[in-house]
């Protein structure tokens, strides 16, 4: 079982990487003259970073100045190595109640993040079979396939991301004859969707929105974000880090970047049905609605108002959050999924050994049934439509490359809205 959660991740990023391009000779040609443009939101760290920095004083042992990118699978040789850049990338954060939290987080005096080529496809790079398949079907790159990439340490009440995507969006409108834009996301991607459609108004949305294809949206969490506050992740591959210092600070920035708790399962929807962290210890459990004992008994209390306004953050199971608009959700099922780790104690830094219990359940290898099927409470939205579509043993990285997936998602890209009364 040793670094379970890394070798189950790397194999399906694998067959997604070598799969043979099926999906793009099933797609018919679209109409060209009257295609549903897309907007993609990209999964966590999903998105090109370009991360520059000038005379950085926090980590002595870094570069002081230089620049590096960051995104999923980016095999880039670097000056700044794993360590440099997780701390780097860990947020400052100011614990001043009388400023409201998405201002008490800030960047590393000195280091600059930048969304890499924003819009544009280039900008996640790990879509490409995605891409390559709509334009089978007569899309065209930068023009009706679009990328509204974030910076996956930030939650989406931050850094102007609603102003920026509500652009993006009406942009594509516009340069594709009025046509009302389809979004996609994957994984994170459709809890940023999910805040936009619910901090828009129903016109906006009626002018502006065709549908929703959410691709194993992560909306309620995940119980794994729990146990990375204490070994860290590397984001560069989705393993956990292999040495001390590398778990330390991958750890000190998964407990600083706001994103990782709005990540995290909540407790409203998943209650005490898994076990995400044992204190080997003590012998104790915690459960997704023991996340504030937890970080109290690992001595890190500085945290829960962090935990307490993020963990369920994007509202989405009350029907007054419902997206009103038609949603078109795709999961993965059947594949043994992590979703907790017993660890030796609750120290921060931990590096995961064959000494290590992984809790598992169903899931998509990434995310568990709890999580992918939490979607289907839209299936009450009045008039609007909803499906979710299971594809079992399609883990939650092949999902968005799947024939049967990019299928329907032209067959949905070319049905008519739904016509609901205001």
């Amino acid at each position: 079982m040793r670094k379970l959660l890394g070798v189950l991740i790397g194999i399906a990023v694998a067959a997604v990487l070598f799969a043979p391009s099926a999906a793009k000779a099933s797609l018919e040609r679209a109409n060209t003259s009257a295609r549903t443009p897309v907007v993609m939101f990209p999964a966590y760290f999903f998105t090109t970073l370009k991360i520059t920095v000038h005379q950085q004083t926090v980590a002595p042992e870094c570069p002081s100045s230089g620049s590096f990118r960051v995104f999923f699978l980016n095999d880039e040789s670097s000056a700044f190595s794993l360590v440099c850049q997780q701390k780097l990338l860990t947020m400052r954060y100011q614990a001043n109640p009388a400023k409201p939290m998405p201002q008490r987080f800030s960047d590393q005096r000195g280091v600059d993040v930048r969304i890499e080529k924003y819009g544009k496809t280039e900008s996640a790079p790990f879509y490409e079979p995605m891409y390559e398949a709509l334009e089978e079907a007569g899309y065209v790159r930068d023009r009706d396939i679009r990328v509204a990439g974030y910076d996956s340490r930030l939650t989406p009440d931050m850094r102007n991301f609603l102003n920026r995507a509500k652009g993006l969006i009406e942009d594509t409108y516009r340069d594709n004859g009025n046509q009302p834009v389809h979004v996609v996301g994957h994984s994170n991607g459709p809890l940023y969707i999910q805040y936009l459609l619910t901090h828009t108004s129903q016109r906006w949305k009626d002018k502006y929105i065709h549908g929703f294809t959410p691709f194993a949206g992560n909306f309620p969490g995940q119980g794994i974000l729990y146990p990375l506050f204490f070994t860290g992740l590397d984001v560069r591959d989705f393993t956990l880090p292999t040495t001390p210092e590398s778990a330390l600070s991958g750890a000190e920035m998964m407990l600083r970047n706001p994103s990782s708790y709005m990540s995290a399962s909540d407790p409203r929807i998943f209650g005490d049905q898994e076990t995400v962290v044992e204190d080997f210890s003590t012998g104790e459990t915690y459960t997704p609605e023991d996340y504030r004992e937890l970080l109290d008994d690992a001595g890190l209390s500085w945290a829960k108002p962090i935990a307490d306004y993020y963990i369920g953050f994007v509202d989405f199971a009350d029907p007054s959050a419902f997206p009103n608009v038609d949603v078109y959700a795709e999961k993965g099922s059947g594949i043994e999924t992590v979703v907790g780790i017993g660890l030796d104690d609750l120290s921060v830094g931990q590096v995961v050994d064959d000494s290590n219990t992984f809790f598992t359940r169903d899931g998509d290898i990434n995310q568990e049934d709890l999580t992918n099927d939490a979607v289907g409470v839209w299936d009450a939205m009045p008039c609007f439509h909803f499906s979710l579509t299971d594809n079992p043993g399609v883990d939650h990285f092949a999902l968005p490359s799947a024939p049967g997936v990019l299928e329907r998602l032209l067959a949905d890209l070319g049905r008519p809205r739904s016509h609901c009364p205001a």
